[in-house]
């Protein structure tokens, strides 16, 4: 019996150093993997949003030694009647209204801080479409038309064979992916958990096999086309997303503090929403894009490129939002209004003719109600029109 317990307590002493040393092995992983899935949860949502380099691997974007770029202030806008209540039912986290690139209201919520940099999501998605605009115009990608495996090999004989580098930019490829959150085996969810264990994207895309259509018939949103734009971008340049994002877009900017990309294991973007930056920032790339790509007397963004990602030219049906270039149209845009939108309620609007920009974070669980979409864009609207009331002097 007493050797029984020796030799049990010899296994018992092996597995615990089993488990120790795979534990500290895989420790960052498990980390991550617990960091995902509780990157929702009601108590946590706010915090996890604006602290996402805590949890997941990320690299630091573009050179923001240098002093900001100015954001004058303007007369402070008066909020119209319910807008708080609005703000307190959609969880808002941050709220950031430009007027003519002057700052007329900003103010944050639910404990957050200005100088937090929040998670854009899908957002990040309508950077993506910049960029694509400037290595287009350099040269790089020869033609939208031309097929994505032209510069990422990796996708022959899978599902993006055939697709063009236009289909991925109007999310029309004809894929198969399940981008249902509350499902765990979702497509979007397993993607997830590639990133959070240090997984390969290019790995997830190139291993993507069923389609439901033939690319550029049909209209359906999938994240993942937006990581394989950043493949054709990637191929095409022979640079990483990071460098030509610092290059081209975050450093002429002039941000106030260095934004970062979440990235898989091998330090690639997580293009289709890992961007995280200050709400006062995001608003600053709004409002180079209502000026048509020009931002301190230079020409960012290429003005024709600004006026084709932000027109819908998606083949959406009839009782969808009007997509352009990985950017949203409202259903009944009016003239040159256009926004970039991420999961949660994080939203990008720009209003041209109001010369009006609203950068607004949250943690909204409702984000995906219809009802609130509406109510949402009617708020906007009702703040670009109480932004010019108030620069004509009315009240």
């Amino acid at each position: 019996m007493r050797r029984f317990g020796k030799w049990l307590g010899r296994i018992l002493l092996a597995a615990f150093c089993a488990a120790l040393v795979i534990g500290l092995w895989k420790g960052e992983e498990i980390k991550r993997l617990m960091a995902v899935n509780s990157l929702f949860e009601p108590d946590r949502i706010v915090r996890n949003f604006s602290t996402m380099d805590a949890a997941f691997l990320h690299v630091p974007v573009g050179n923001t030694q240098t002093p900001p770029s100015a954001l004058p202030a303007g007369p402070k806008m008066t909020l119209s009647d319910g807008t708080a209540a609005w703000l307190a039912a959609r969880k808002v986290t941050s709220l950031v209204v430009l007027s003519n690139g002057q700052l007329v209201h900003e103010s944050y919520h639910l404990g957050t801080k200005p100088e937090d940099r929040r998670i854009s999501w899908s957002l990040a998605k309508s950077y993506i479409s910049a960029l694509t605009g400037i290595v287009l115009a350099q040269g790089s990608i020869a033609s939208l038309d031309d097929p994505v495996t032209r510069y990422a090999p990796r996708l022959k004989g899978g599902a993006y064979d055939g697709a063009t580098v236009r289909n991925v930019l109007n999310m029309a490829t004809g894929i198969s992916f399940d981008e249902d959150y509350t499902d765990y085996d979702a497509d979007i969810n397993r993607m997830g958990r590639v990133l959070a264990l240090g997984g390969l994207m290019d790995d997830f895309a190139a291993g993507l096999t069923e389609t439901f259509t033939t690319p550029g018939s049909d209209w359906q949103y999938v994240s993942i086309d937006t990581h394989v734009l950043g493949m054709v971008i990637r191929g095409a340049t022979g640079r990483s997303l990071v460098d030509l994002m610092g290059a081209h877009i975050i450093t002429p900017l002039g941000l106030e503090s260095t934004p970062f990309y979440l990235t898989d294991g091998a330090g690639v973007a997580f293009a289709l929403g890992g961007l995280n930056m200050m709400t006062r920032d995001y608003a600053r790339f709004g409002q180079m894009m209502a000026q048509h790509g020009r931002w301190n007397e230079q020409q960012i963004v290429p003005k024709d490129w600004v006026i084709a990602s932000t027109t819908a030219s998606a083949p959406t049906g009839p009782d969808e939002y009007g997509y352009g270039y990985q950017w949203w149209m409202p259903h009944d845009a009016r003239p040159r209004e256009y926004m970039g939108r991420g999961i949660y309620g994080q939203y990008l609007y720009i209003n041209e003719e109001r010369g009006v920009v609203i950068a607004l974070t949250a943690a909204d669980g409702e984000f995906r109600n219809a009802d609130v979409q509406r109510q949402n864009i009617a708020l906007f609207r009702k703040i670009a029109d109480r932004v010019q009331g108030d620069a004509n002097g009315k009240r």
